[in-house]
C-alpha cells in the first residue's frame, strides 16, 4: 500500500525520533538490561562478606570465612587464596598493584598480603572486629573500621604499623574515599554518615540520613559528589558529599548490604539479600528512578563492580533446611551446604 508524501515525512520524523531515544546517552538501558550471565562455583565452607574487583589484573577478591578467595575474572576459575586468617570481612587494594589489605574481624587485625604470591606479609593489630576497610591514595594510608570498638585504625603501609586510632560516634559499616583526603563511612546504629579528614585524622562532620535505617553498603559518585547508602526499609539514601544533605531516597529491595556505582552509565546498585534482587537506579538526574530489579539468588547480599568490564559479581551459596527454633535460638539460620559457594556474574 502506498502512502502520501506528507505521511511519509511524518513516518520518517517518527523513526528519527525513535532512533534518538535509543541512542540518548543517559537512557539507562540503551545497551540492554542487566542479566545473570554466568555462575562460578568456588566451593569451600562457611559464610562470606565483601568482594572487590581488580579490573586491570582481571582478579576478584572474595572474603570467605577464614580465607580470601582469588578468582580469575576472565575464566571464572580460582587462582588461589590468602589463608590462615580467622574471620575475613573486607579487602582494600594498594594502587601499587602489588599489595592488598584484609580486615580479619575475629583476629582484630589487618593482614597485609602480596597480590602476586598471595602470601601474608604482615599482621597489624587493629581495633575490635575490623570490618569495612579502605585505602586513601592522598595520604597513602589504610583505614580499618572496627565494628565493636567503634573506632577506625589508621595504618601506614610503608612501615606496616598502626599510626592512629580515631573514635567514631557509633558502629561503622562500609567506607568510601574521595581520593583527595576525605573519607566517609556509614554509622549503622545512628543512621548517619561520618566524615573524616585523612590528613588530620579528625572526625569533621556527622550527617543524619533521614528515612534511612541501619545504613550498610556505601558507594560514591566522586565526580557528581553523591553518596549512595543502602538502608533497611527498602531505601537508598542519596547524599550530597559537599553539604551532607539527603537529596533522594529511591526504592530498593529488602535487606540490602552492598552498594556500587558505575560512572560510565551513571547507575547506582543495591544488592538485596531479603528478596534476592539487584536494584538498578538511574543516577544521571535528580529523579533517581529505579530502572531495573533483577532477580538474583538467595543470599546474594554483597557485590563488587568491576570498573573495567562493568560486570557485577555477587556471592552466594545453597542452603539446607533451617533447624527448629529453640528458646536459646529463636531465629535459627539455615546451614550453608558445603561446596556450594558460588559467584554470580551479572552483565549488560
Amino acid at each position: 500500500m502506498s502512502c502520501s508524501p506528507l505521511r511519509q515525512i511524518t513516518y520518517t520524523l517518527l523513526a528519527a525520533g525513535a532512533m534518538l531515544a535509543v541512542f540518548e546517552p543517559h537512557a539507562a538501558f540503551a545497551q540492554g538490561p542487566y542479566h545473570v550471565a554466568d555462575r562460578w562455583t568456588i566451593g569451600g565452607e562457611g559464610g562470606w562478606d565483601y568482594l572487590i574487583a581488580d579490573g586491570p589484573a582481571h582478579r576478584l577478591y572474595v572474603t570467605h570465612n577464614s580465607r580470601v578467595e582469588v578468582v580469575d575474572t576472565q575464566t571464572g576459575k580460582p587462582v588461589g587464596a590468602v589463608t590462615g586468617l580467622k574471620s575475613t570481612h573486607g579487602v582494600a587494594l594498594d594502587p601499587d598493584g602489588k599489595t592488598g589489605y584484609i580486615s580479619d574481624g575475629a583476629g582484630n587485625a589487618v593482614v597485609v598480603f602480596d597480590r602476586a604470591t598471595l602470601q601474608t606479609l604482615a599482621t597489624i593489630p587493629a581495633g575490635t572486629n575490623p570490618d569495612g576497610i579502605a585505602y586513601d591514595p592522598s595520604t597513602r594510608t589504610v583505614w580499618a573500621f572496627n565494628g565493636r570498638s567503634r573506632d577506625v585504625s589508621i595504618i601506614d603501609p610503608a612501615s606496616r604499623a598502626l599510626v592512629a586510632t580515631v573514635p567514631l560516634p557509633g558502629k561503622p559499616e562500609f567506607p568510601a574515599v574521595d581520593g583527595k583526603g576525605t573519607i566517609f563511612v556509614n554509622i549503622e546504629d545512628k543512621n548517619e554518615i561520618a566524615k573524616l579528614d585523612a590528613k588530620t585524622h579528625q572526625l569533621v562532620a556527622e550527617w543524619p540520613l533521614a528515612g534511612c535505617d541501619s545504613p550498610s553498603g556505601l558507594a560514591f559518585d566522586t565526580a557528581g559528589h553523591r553518596l549512595f547508602s543502602v538502608c533497611d526499609g527498602n531505601k537508598m539514601a542519596v547524599t550530597d558529599s559537599n553539604t551532607g544533605k539527603v537529596l533522594a531516597a529511591p526504592a530498593i529491595g529488602s535487606s540490602p548490604d552492598a552498594a556500587a556505582y558505575d560512572p560510565k552509565y551513571k547507575l547506582a546498585f543495591s544488592s538485596n539479600g531479603g528478596d534476592a534482587t539487584l536494584t538498578v537506579i538511574d543516577a544521571s538526574n535528580s529523579s533517581y528512578k529505579t530502572v531495573q530489579s533483577l532477580q538474583t539468588v538467595r543470599g546474594a547480599r554483597t557485590m563488587a563492580l568491576d570498573p573495567i568490564s562493568g560486570r557485577i559479581y555477587l556471592a552466594s551459596a545453597q542452603y539446607g533446611p533451617a533447624p527448629a527454633a529453640t528458646p536459646g535460638s529463636p531465629r535459627s539460620r539455615p546451614p550453608i551446604i558445603p561446596g556450594s559457594f558460588t559467584i554470580l556474574v551479572v552483565s549488560r
